[in-house]
């Protein structure tokens, strides 16, 4: 046997003593000529199929024929597997898998032929190779027959442990809000994208669920933003306008401000937003005077628009709730940002119907129509007198179209003329004095 063995060959039609027929619902129909010693030796399934036990014993061409019935998609995988039969299994055949798809074809069909040797070796190769998403699906739907040899493949596959989770969000989180030179911003931005995803519950759960120990690094890591933000603002205050006024200047600025506004983000979904809120209100008047001198320059409205985003995104977390802040430091969000939205929108709106411009600056109407919506539910928190004063000087305004402040004003007025009926049921409005 040794000696028919060494001379043997796949295909070798005068030392064969099997024919393997590959068969398929399609017609196909090959004939194989092989070895018994092998086929045994390589192959429980041809083992049993030519043992005494097996109750019929086909011939053809003189031979015993084994008939294998397969899927047109798999016939080639079954003659790479009788191949390999012929192939020893110490030496490197990583060249015949031909990619993980291929071996993935080998392995089914060396599932289904009981060939270990085979089996081990593919396990081998797909474990050790990079896959693509598609191929992890074929993957997942291949390793069922493997049993405890899929364990290999399925530890890049398994959840990982929430301490280990927990780890990698810290450390990118630290890395994305920590103001990285302008040459890794392809990496924070993945950073920040992944940090976002980890956190968002869309077909599957979030991959954590942020706990204290998350909050309080996230605030940390807002503190430090913050900080390093306000040193900017204020260096730049002490420029002259002309030297601010150049959009080049403002770069690190705009770095900021994409920063800040992608922190909106994650620190709405870790529902800790008030350290960026209330900083926000503090710093807005320095912050509009770094931006105020007038600017049609493309560049310079851009900056200008990614700072009513983070605007918008502040508004929201005051005008609904989110974020509860005093009377003042609301009535001063309000009166300092309504005028710069009022001149702005003009601007910007004429800036998004020139043609070369027009990309770059375009704007989501969306956006606008969010941050009037906030502005409405923030003056609808101030008392009435605050009221009044905001929605005079609004329809006093050339600029009345925008922010449209109707809501508020009807409204107002509705209050305003029922106010004495709802006080007297305490007491009237003397009554209504003394309590407050």
């Amino acid at each position: 046997q040794n000696v028919l063995r060494t001379l043997s060959r796949i295909g070798d039609r005068s030392t064969s003593d099997v024919v393997v027929r590959l068969r398929t619902q399609e017609g196909r129909d090959d004939w194989v000529y092989c070895h018994s010693v092998i086929l045994i030796e390589k192959s429980k399934y041809f083992a049993d199929r030519l043992s005494e036990n097996w109750p019929t014993c086909q011939i053809l061409d003189s031979r015993n024929c084994v008939e294998v019935y397969c899927q047109e998609c798999d016939f080639d995988h079954h003659v790479t597997v009788l191949r390999l039969f012929y192939v020893s299994m110490d030496s490197s055949v990583t060249d015949m898998w031909n990619g993980v798809r291929n071996a993935l074809g080998i392995l089914r069909v060396a599932i289904e032929l009981q060939c270990p040797q085979i089996t081990a070796t593919c396990v081998d190769y797909v474990e050790a190779v990079p896959w693509e998403e598609a191929e992890e699906e074929e993957i997942l739907k291949t390793i069922p027959g493997l049993g405890s040899q899929a364990e290999s493949i399925l530890a890049r596959l398994q959840p990982v442990n929430p301490i280990a989770i927990v780890k990698v969000f810290l450390s990118a989180i630290r890395f994305a809000m920590s103001s990285p030179p302008p040459t890794m911003n392809d990496l924070k931005t993945s950073a920040q994208e992944q940090l976002e995803y980890m956190l968002t519950e869309d077909d599957d759960a979030p991959i954590l669920t942020a706990d204290n120990e998350i909050k309080v690094e996230a605030r940390e890591c807002m503190k430090r933003l913050l900080t390093r933000f306000n040193s900017l603002v204020e260096s730049l205050l002490c420029e002259s306008k002309e030297s601010v006024s150049n959009a080049e200047k403002l770069q690190p600025f705009q770095s900021y401000i994409a920063d800040l506004l992608w922190a909106c983000q994650i620190l709405a979904k870790l529902e800790i937003m008030r350290e960026l809120v209330s900083h926000w209100v503090e710093a807005s008047e320095h912050i509009l005077k770094v931006l105020q001198p007038v600017s049609l320059e493309a560049a310079m409205l851009e900056i200008k628009l990614k700072v009513i985003e983070v605007t918008a995104k502040v508004s929201e977390a005051i005008g609904y709730g989110t974020v509860i802040l005093p009377t003042a430091k609301r009535l001063h969000m309000v009166k300092v940002w309504l005028p710069h939205v009022r001149a702005l929108k003009p601007l910007m709106d004429s800036a998004t119907n020139d043609v070369e411009d027009g990309p770059v600056l375009k704007m989501d109407g969306e956006l606008w129509q969010s941050l009037e919506s906030a502005f409405v539910s923030i003056i609808l928190t101030l008392p009435s007198l605050d009221q009044a004063e905001i929605l005079s000087d609004w329809l006093g305004n050339k600029d009345i179209r925008y922010p449209d402040l109707t809501e508020a004003f009807e409204v107002w007025c509705y209050r305003s003329k029922v106010a004495n009926k709802r006080l007297a049921y305490l007491g009237g409005t003397h009554g209504m004095a003394r309590m407050l």
